[in-house]
């Protein structure tokens, strides 16, 4: 059995690993996903991606709009309705996947998962020590070097640490005020900008191919879909008959709320300055673009919400590690990723000549290798209503989710064939698949063909079979229990 921590989890710190959460003690209410989606996305990133629609893309102000409202909409619109398996199973949600690819099974994507996470959080880390950097430069004239890099990004990796360590209170709290604060400070830029923009220019660009604009909705998408995996780590604490229509509305809406201003934001800045879709850091540009009373507080919010974005990655990871069966509790599963984190952040920082080059093939290959899992998942969650509770935490064959083997080989034929297919259609700056120069490689759409591939090759293949456990023996009857020739 799979016993990984105590199941107290009302106090500050959350002690609660991956086992379910009983329904007493769901005491979450669905508007609480709206801040938690807004912090996951408080990132200086958005605007860089949407400078990047305007000088990589060749799209103008209204397309960039169209592409910043489909983007959440596609990607949050996914992982609001897998969040609905979190208050279903009380499981985050790659404990809730043994239930769909076996004990053993699931230990696959669990790992592609757990991998994927260490980049996201590297560059979430290097983003966060970008911002520090560009802080003490603009207030005290400090400059980068090795010594400052390598300082940035032990404060903000041990920042991170302290926040996801603690746990699902804390993070709700943390996440709820920084809501409240960068949007606070996110009008007051919309508002500058507003005011000293050339909007002549801005409005005078001719449009993009309708290809361009496709591969817009997809870039903007994948770093959406990154977050399919761990919908249901924040939503295990809902009530059983929470709304799932709510969830999915408090989740797109916590997501739009923040990504359709800042992509517009990034357009519209642009404009006076194509190089920001290139610059050497994600950062630095906005010291140069904004008035330093505006540029300096609007820089320690969007950094308090990296922070946070990391933070809740970190948490996420911890139940994944949990999961791939390390025994130990969440907080120390939790340092695990916060040192590779630091170690490849200083490695990017240092070593590396292109961050945002790094960045979007990362998220590339992030978006196809959670598509595979998304579209089995998906499927799954169609089917089934419940997951076991005693199930889920049985990693022996007793297990009913240990089907043969440990293998519910049918969930496992879709995942691995969908993630193979696409990567075929997949290109990066150091990798090309062979079917990558098709219209869907190019229009940056593997992920989207990799969800439907799962989803459809794992509904026609027959259903696995959950296998009950098997009854105990049978005691035999003492002499005093046996019948008599005279009982009746």
């Amino acid at each position: 059995m799979d016993h990984t921590s105590a199941p107290d989890a009302e106090g500050t710190i959350e002690t609660r690993g991956i086992e379910p959460v009983p329904d007493a003690e769901r005491g979450g209410r669905v508007r609480e996903l709206f801040p938690t989606w807004v912090a996951a996305n408080i990132s200086v990133l958005l605007l860089t991606m949407g400078a990047g629609l305007v000088v990589s893309n060749g799209l103008n102000f209204f397309q960039v709009l169209l592409v910043a409202i489909l983007g959440p909409v596609v990607s949050y619109g996914i992982v609001g309705l897998l969040t609905i398996a979190g208050k279903r199973g009380g499981s985050p949600g790659m404990t809730l996947s043994r239930a769909v690819f076996g004990q053993r099974g699931n230990l696959f994507p669990g790992a592609v998962t757990w991998i994927a996470r260490w980049g996201w959080e590297t560059i979430n880390a290097v983003t966060g020590a970008y911002a520090v950097l560009t802080i003490l430069d603009l207030l005290f004239g400090i400059k980068s070097s090795t010594w400052l890099i390598i300082v940035t990004l032990l404060f903000f990796v041990g920042c991170t640490f302290t926040v996801s360590g603690m746990g699902r209170k804390v993070l709700l709290l943390c996440n709820r005020w920084s809501a409240y604060l960068f949007g606070a400070f996110s009008v007051a830029v919309l508002i500058y900008l507003i005011a000293t923009t050339h909007w002549s220019q801005v409005f005078s660009r001719p449009g993009g191919s309708t290809a361009m604009l496709i591969a817009g909705v997809g870039t903007i998408a994948a770093g959406g879909i990154s977050w399919a995996p761990s919908g249901a780590d924040f939503s295990r604490y809902l009530p059983r008959n929470a709304s799932g229509k709510g969830i999915v509305g408090a989740t797109v809406s916590g997501a739009g709320i923040v990504v359709v201003p800042m992509v517009l934001m990034g357009a519209v800045m642009a404009v006076a300055t194509p190089d920001l879709a290139h610059a050497s850091d994600p950062v630095s540009f906005i010291g140069k673009l904004l008035p330093t009373w505006l540029s300096v507080p609007y820089l320690l919010i969007a950094l308090i919400g990296m922070l946070l974005i990391n933070s809740m990655s970190m948490y996420s990871a911890g139940f994944t590690a949990q999961t791939l069966g390390f025994k130990i509790p969440r907080a120390a599963a939790v340092s695990v990723n916060a040192l590779i984190s630091l170690v490849f952040g200083s490695l990017l920082m240092i070593v590396a000549t292109s961050f945002i080059s790094s960045f979007i093939s990362f998220l590339t290959l992030l978006a196809v290798s959670f598509s595979a899992w998304i579209g089995v998942f998906g499927v799954d969650m169609l089917r089934r209503k419940e997951y076991d509770p005693v199930a889920l935490m049985d990693t022996t064959r007793t297990s009913a989710y240990w089907y043969r083997g440990g293998f519910a080989w049918q969930a496992m034929t879709a995942w691995a064939a969908a993630l193979v297919v696409g990567l075929c259609l997949t290109s990066v700056s150091w990798f090309s698949g062979p079917l990558a120069q098709t219209w869907v490689g190019r229009n940056g759409l593997g992920w989207a063909v990799t969800v439907v591939v799962a989803a459809a090759l794992y509904a026609v293949l027959p259903r696995s079979t959950a296998t009950p456990a098997p009854a105990a023996p049978a005691t035999p009857a003492t002499p005093a229990e046996r019948p008599t020739a005279h009982s009746h």
